[in-house]
């Protein structure tokens, strides 16, 4: 009995012998286990990395934006709303989400808002042919009436969005309360229809509003003394209220990236301009199209008050975001020649 257990030990001796033959060594075993263990820890710390300058760059934005948020918490900024971003969905949400920041921020933003290229397709839906003169819509009795329908309606649907984001909004007409009066408008001499000049705004209407934290989104349509309604082109309406509540800002979002110096140049963008150099680039010429009475509006807005005036492309995704809150700038920013774009603490 004695003899048979002695020769199952040295069996199992010699099996865990031959077994030991097929295995890799202790040694390479854990010399295995410890690279993989590096490679994870090199590939999580990898990942940490990542995620922490992504977390970085956030923060630097934001520090960024920091001094621009201190230098115009609780100041006025008009927004004159049209274009491409007007016709795009996402682009409208992107626009209005921009819009509803500033507000959440501090700001008290206006937006007036055109609708020129949904008036013509809805001229064409009835079977009207729009009709310009030097660059300004023809608005017969007509084409007024589908006109005021349609800005009424972009007017809600902006409105809209804005209640969606959490913040409250109120659509008027130049209409309402008389807030745009108006005077016959005419283009070089010629009669261009019911387009009206704004010649008074009753600016309490809107300082009510901001006061109760509403933000105001404004139709271009107003009265004249004799209460026939007329169209106003979105441009001279934002500048006349921007003027009127001494608004510290004015952006205008367009179909181009700014103001160029040589207009077939996209490298010649100028990011800085005073009110000055922007009388001397007018007389020089280079300046034609509808940037003529755009810049022309940017110049009376500044001499009547309105601290700087901005020209964007409303194509790029939040636009305003990225003039407003970043030292670079995408678009054109018109000074006084007190200003300066950037703003580094007070």
């Amino acid at each position: 009995m004695r003899g048979c257990s002695l020769r199952l030990a040295r069996l199992k001796v010699e099996l865990s012998e031959k077994n030991f033959l097929y295995q890799p060594s202790l040694a390479k075993r854990t010399s295995l286990a410890e690279s993989n263990s590096m490679k994870f820890c090199e590939k999580r710390a990898k990942n940490m990395n990542d995620n922490m300058q992504q977390y970085l760059e956030k923060a630097e934005v934001l520090i960024e934006a920091l001094p621009y948020i201190q230098r115009f918490n609780r100041k006025i900024i008009v927004v004159k709303y049209g274009g491409s971003a007007m016709v795009d969905e996402e682009l409208k949400k992107q626009v209005i989400q921009d819009v509803t920041l500033l507000k959440l921020v501090g700001f008290k933003p206006i937006i007036v808002h055109g609708g020129g290229k949904e008036i013509s397709k809805w001229v064409g839906k009835v079977g009207m042919e729009p009709r310009f003169v030097n660059g300004l819509r023809v608005t017969d009795e007509d084409t007024m009436e589908v006109a005021e329908m349609v800005l009424g309606k972009v007017n809600k649907s902006l409105v809209q969005l804005v209640e969606s984001l959490g913040v409250r909004a109120i659509g008027i007409s130049g209409k309402d309360g008389a807030l745009l009066k108006v005077e016959k408008k005419y283009s070089d001499g010629k009669d261009i229809g019911f387009v009206g000049e704004v010649k008074e705004v009753n600016a309490d209407i809107l300082f009510d509003l901001l006061e109760k934290d509403f933000l105001p989104v404004v139709c271009p349509v107003g009265m004249d003394d004799e209460y026939q309604t007329y169209n106003i082109n979105a441009d001279d309406a934002a500048c006349a209220i921007a003027r009127a509540v001494h608004a510290e800002k004015l952006a205008f979002l367009t179909d181009i990236e700014g103001v160029y110096k040589d207009p077939n140049d996209s490298k010649t963008l100028i990011s800085e301009l005073w009110v000055e150099e922007a009388k001397k680039l007018m007389a020089s010429g280079y300046i034609g199209g509808g940037m003529l009475p755009k810049l022309q509006n940017c110049i009376d807005a500044i001499e009547n008050g309105v601290s700087r005036v901005h020209i964007l492309d409303g194509r790029i995704p939040h636009c305003l975001l990225l003039e407003i809150f970043t030292n670079k700038g995408i678009g054109t920013a018109i000074l006084n020649g007190k200003e300066s774009r950037y703003y580094h603490g007070e």
